[in-house]
């Protein structure tokens, strides 16, 4: 199109020119507009079977079979996940500290070792254009903020503006001037802080880093320890915002996403495409049960495929940890098979595809066998999980299993189901804007510390207290992050009576999705995460996070419990009204 004008006057030649300028820049003005994650994206993520080692053959090979088996149904995003900068050698971990690729700029780099294409440019652009060359899109997980290992180092920012260090109030601005000390990610503080977006050099930093993922042929990013105990809602807003300045459309995901609360979500779910709901779903069957109710929740919010980042936004219940698998945190690759039954991995992806979760495959499809692709490209469950409409949890199910072996999945009681024993608490997050945040109160003690209490309704109209002991902060040898004015209305929160162990707000180590979220303890340090202040309207406000505590009842469900859903058809799938009822080993047919 380019070379056919003809000789002509100057002004025909300036007309020809501006009419072939003004079609390339309408054809890009449409890529950076292209409306985002209308459906639950699909793909495919390395951590479920690699960890953190995945190296470059392995990737491109499972994105060769990804397109090859998957791309047909819709599964169309290849993703490395965390630690692609991090060196494969002796002593290297999930929270190791030095073995870090960063350039000069503080922004990391992939490990050439693992990803030797990267020698090239010292990023992704050689492997994300054989991704894109086999129709596929690439993405990469991100950890939030800065590394440790660049604040140390003390690194200039790069203003993408100049391609010089930022400027501003006439000095050069650093990593140490826009590193969070007090908010080192919890379950790794040895690998990244958050940054200060509230200035100028943060969100310098932070748009010089995801230019650079544009410009390697980014589609995806899932950023990690920002949401959940970890809430940064600064941080996930500024990346949101910087990334729609980008003219390259590319889905914001964020994880891991424990502690998640509608009321949490409701803050952020505008600003990104995907968010975790759950800590990591693993291949156990107390990790599946673990997201009815929090799906069932999002839905009855109507959360489900809301406003989002340039699109749409959708509840993430993470990966689909299916086929040959490795362990979680672990240096290796690859070794053994799933643990869940195939009565409990047809449950699994009935309950994400009518919870209409984006659905990321995780095995290594080096291995994928006939069984697990079944499964995961039932046409049944992916049209519900595109096009179905009004989802949502029946709330009233039966209660016994029949006798009968030719029918496993009937019940007789015709009475709802009552199976929660409320035989303890345990402390939670939400927004503060959440009802369930108020009630907290302080209780003065004759001669002792100050209880913190709040008090609980449980059934038969009882009322009970829950009080933690007030101590002052506790000096410590780790990181000092606050001056004294902040320290006079922060306190550490004990056991009753204990002065050596302290709540934490946020957990030391990555957790799953089953994890019993009891008060978690440990010995007291003056760090944030450990930090709570009571306000005036009745909160208990973690300092780590700005999340507010709340107390809710232990829920142990019997393994007769069961629990159904129900998806309505639509325009574009014509089905009847189809109801799945999903319960601890058994899935039921479609009856519609």
């Amino acid at each position: 199109m380019g070379a056919s004008c003809p000789p002509q006057s100057w002004w025909r030649h300036r007309l020809c020119y501006s009419f072939l300028f003004l079609v390339l820049s309408l054809w890009g003005t449409s890529e950076a507009n292209e409306e985002l994650a209308t459906l639950p994206p699909r793909g495919w993520n390395s951590y479920d079977s690699f960890s953190w080692t995945v190296d470059e053959n392995a990737y491109l090979k499972n994105a060769e079979i990804l397109a090859e088996k998957l791309l047909p149904h819709g599964y169309e995003y290849a993703v490395i996940d965390f630690l692609w900068y991090r060196k494969y050698v002796d002593g290297a971990y999930t929270d190791s500290y030095g073995f870090d690729n960063i350039d000069e700029w503080g922004r990391p780099f992939p490990d050439h070792q693992r990803f030797p294409s990267s020698r090239v440019d010292r990023g992704f652009s050689q492997i994300s254009s054989k991704v894109h060359g086999m129709g596929l899109k690439f993405g990469i997980h991100l950890m939030k903020g800065i590394s440790v290992q660049a604040v140390n180092a003390n690194t200039p920012i790069l203003d993408i503006k100049t391609e010089k260090p930022y400027l501003e109030d006439g000095r050069k601005w650093t990593a140490r001037d826009i590193g969070l000390t007090h908010r080192t990610c919890a379950w790794m503080p040895h690998g990244f802080m958050s940054v200060d977006t509230n200035i100028g050099a943060g969100r310098a930093f932070l748009r010089s880093l995801y230019r650079q993922y544009a410009d390697w042929g980014v589609d995806f990013v899932k950023v990690d320890c920002i949401f959940g105990t970890d809430y940064s809602p600064e941080e996930i807003i500024t990346v949101s915002e910087l990334l729609q300045e980008i003219d390259r459309p590319i889905i914001l995901s964020l994880s891991p996403g424990t502690e998640v609360t509608p009321a949490l979500a409701e803050n952020i779910s505008d600003h990104v495409n995907m968010y975790r709901i759950t800590g990591d779903d693993w291949d156990n069957w107390k990790d599946v049960s673990s997201h009815f109710a929090v799906s069932s929740s999002f839905a009855a919010a109507k959360k489900i495929g809301a406003t989002g980042l340039r699109g749409r936004s959708w509840p993430d219940l993470d990966m689909l940890p299916f086929g040959w698998l490795t362990d979680p945190s672990v240096n290796q690759g690859p070794h053994r098979k799933c643990n869940l039954t195939f009565d409990e991995q047809k449950t699994q992806m009935a309950l994400w595809s009518m919870a209409k979760s984006p659905l990321m495959y995780g095995g290594d499809l080096r291995h994928l066998d006939d069984t697990t692709l079944t499964i995961i490209t039932n046409p049944t469950l992916l049209k519900i999980n595109q096009y179905s409409e009004n989802n949502m949890e029946l709330h009233y199910v039966y209660s016994e299993r029949t006798s009968n072996a030719e029918h496993p999945g009937h019940f007789r009681s015709p009475y709802p189901v009552h199976l929660t024993k409320n035989d303890g608490m345990f402390v939670g997050l939400t927004a503060c804007s959440d009802d369930t945040a108020n009630g907290w109160y302080m209780l003065p003690q004759d001669g002792k510390p100050d209880h913190i209490c709040r008090n609980y309704e449980i059934p038969d109209d009882k009322n009970i207290s829950f009080c933690l002991g007030k101590t002052r902060p506790i000096l410590a040898s780790d990181v000092i992050v606050m001056g004294n004015k902040e320290l006079q209305s922060k306190f550490h929160l004990s056991v009753t009576n204990t002065e050596d162990t302290c709540l934490d707000a946020s957990a030391g180590q990555r957790r799953t999705s089953s994890d019993i979220r009891f008060p978690m303890f440990s010995a007291c340090r003056w760090h944030a995460k450990q930090m709570w202040e009571l306000n005036a309207n009745g909160n208990l406000v973690s300092s780590y996070s700005g999340l507010c505590a709340t107390v809710e009842s232990r829920d142990e469900r019997g393994t007769s419990e069961a629990r159904a859903w129900v998806a309505t058809g639509s325009k574009v799938f014509p089905y009847e009204t189809c109801a799945y009822a999903v319960f601890m080993e058994v899935l039921l047919d479609c009856v519609g």
